[in-house]
């Protein structure tokens, strides 16, 4: 087993951040392994030579939640224009050791299980928190809100106007306890600020395939241009392609598969690094964010692949990154850093349990930072990155990682 050198510094403060780098990229997790095993190069020394940026985790962010509340499994984080970071969680992935002060009768002091939408300053302050199901205690059971909400919540983001938009991505599915079948999410939302619900695009419990222009396929992440009234969706789990409608009447607009063309659901070949690439997403179409410059940058995540597109499909180019991840992929979600130019990609690769850093004028690998863990600056699945105008990177893990965490740019 080839070598991992990876060093962690306290900083200045001691105690109140660390630097995290990491100088090689041969990190061996179940199913994943880094790109051929290459070497990536070193934060620190990178800084001085090209720029790159570097980070340092804030282990006291996000502060305290209120209320006795705890996370469950953080499925999108998003910031908005006054700088404050928006996370969607998912309250029913709260199991009963968890959230043991929440059943009946409590089995312990802490805890309950928090809204699904939270918002906090750039401190970690929480500013506001609604949305999704609320646990009776009495009952033992979740109560829906008076509105549409997914059974799985999955992907965040906020529109220039304030509006906040998310969506779920939970498949069909049998109850155990051999209940009615559940057809599953397949919805994205459009809510006010405080919660009120202003749009949904597509249909509870309905999925068409990936050339129906109503009906999405457990959709994983959106965009808003709100100058065009369009949003993007990167639709999805089920489906195979990227589709636009318009953000204020949810009329459809246009839709498209991988490298332009029209997409399909056929049977996929079993995805191999060093086989001919397949012209087709392999799902999950995992995440969708356009550039300052008008460029429209696709996750492709387990074909490990971000595709550029023009806005109105035209395909641009592509990259691979961590080719040889296996199944579950290495292009998670994507961000750009705070410069005008947006010189850098943000890159969150779940499998790998680490952020990456690629340079969009070539769209090379040139670092990265993280490692499969549960300390401060390591990930159990990060699933999201967001970037503030500082910026400052803040991410977003699932599975059993159910938190969220800032790294501070380093100027």
């Amino acid at each position: 087993m080839s070598n991992v050198k990876s060093r962690i510094i306290l900083g200045v403060n001691a105690g109140k951040t660390l630097l995290i780098s990491v100088s090689l990229a041969f990190v061996f997790a179940a199913g994943c392994v880094s790109e051929d095993l290459t070497p990536v190069t070193d934060i620190s020394q990178t800084e001085s030579s090209s720029g790159v940026p570097e980070y340092q985790v804030d282990p006291f962010w996000p502060k305290p939640l209120p209320n006795n509340w705890i996370l469950g499994q953080v499925g999108g984080i998003a910031v908005d224009d006054d700088d404050h970071i928006w996370i969607v969680q998912r309250p029913r992935t709260v199991d009963t050791v968890e959230g043991a002060a929440a059943q009946n009768p409590p089995r312990a002091e802490c805890c309950v299980p928090a809204p699904s939408i939270i918002e906090f300053d750039q401190d970690g302050n929480m500013v506001s928190a609604w949305g999704g199901p609320t646990w009776n205690q009495a009952s033992s059971e979740w109560v829906e809100p008076p509105y549409i909400w997914p059974a799985n919540e999955h992907g965040i983001y906020v529109d220039d106007d304030g509006n906040v938009w998310t969506a779920g991505n939970a498949g069909a599915y049998d109850p155990p306890d051999g209940g009615e079948s559940v057809g599953g999410d397949h919805i994205v939302l459009k809510m006010s600020p405080t919660g009120d619900q202003l749009l949904v695009i597509g249909r509870v419990e309905e999925t068409g395939g990936s050339n129906d222009p109503e009906r999405l396929g457990r959709p994983a992440d959106m965009y808003v241009d709100t100058e065009a009234n369009e949003v993007y969706i990167a639709d999805g789990y089920g489906n195979r392609r990227v589709i636009v409608f318009d953000s204020e009447t949810g009329e459809y607009k246009r839709h498209w598969g991988s490298y332009g063309e029209m997409p399909h659901d056929l049977e996929l070949p079993t995805y191999h690094p060093d086989e001919q690439v397949v012209r087709s997403y392999r799902g999950p179409v995992h995440a969708v964010v356009m550039s300052n410059d008008g460029l429209l940058y696709v996750g492709d995540r387990n074909n490990n692949r971000i595709q550029v597109f023009e806005p109105d499909g035209t395909y641009v180019t592509e990259t691979y990154l961590a080719k040889r991840t296996q199944p579950t992929g290495s292009v998670w979600d994507l961000d750009f850093s705070a410069d005008p130019e947006q010189r850098w990609l943000i890159v969150a690769d779940g499998s790998n349990h680490k952020v990456r850093i690629v340079d969009r004028s070539n769209l090379v690998e040139v670092s990265s930072f993280g490692r499969g863990g549960r300390q401060a600056g390591q990930f159990d699945w990060v699933h999201n990155v967001a970037v503030d105008s500082d910026g400052n990177i803040y991410t977003a893990e699932v599975r059993t990682g159910k938190r969220v965490q800032k790294f501070d740019l380093q100027l």
